[in-house]
């Protein structure tokens, strides 16, 4: 499985869990880190996990996630809100950020990676 179907597996996985505003950015040019950035946003901590399981079921016969860290559950603060939720599953060449509204907003990657190219995505499955 090349690096590019491996991304578009994991958000193919993504869009199955209803993840929103699901990004593939192509990085090969640009970072010898990884091939790969999904960027995807979840509307709950449960979400978050959904999707976060779903994408390890698809990749687990093309090496699997190497690693994954973040908070996808967190106490509330002491202002009443909630920390941002986010997670980073580490596939080797392809990097899935989970996150949630308000930390996509302040982690803001794909303005950090404007230069990447999108890659096309199939349209996301019909809500059931």
């Amino acid at each position: 499985m090349t690096s590019e179907t491996k991304a578009l597996a994991a958000a193919a996985a993504a869009q199955e869990k209803h993840a929103e505003a699901v990004v593939v950015l192509d990085l090969r040019a640009l970072s010898d880190v990884t091939d790969f950035f999904l960027v995807c946003t979840a509307q709950s901590a449960p979400q978050l996990e959904a999707i976060r399981h779903e994408i390890e079921h698809a990749l687990a016969k093309q090496g699997g996630v190497w690693h994954a860290e973040g908070m996808s559950s967190a106490p509330v603060r002491e202002t009443g809100q909630p920390p941002p939720q986010w997670l980073l599953m580490d596939c080797g060449d392809v990097v899935v950020h989970l996150l949630d509204e308000r930390a996509r907003a302040f982690y803001r990657l794909e303005e950090l990676w404007a230069d990447a190219p999108r890659l096309s995505l199939p349209a996301a499955s019909p809500a059931r």
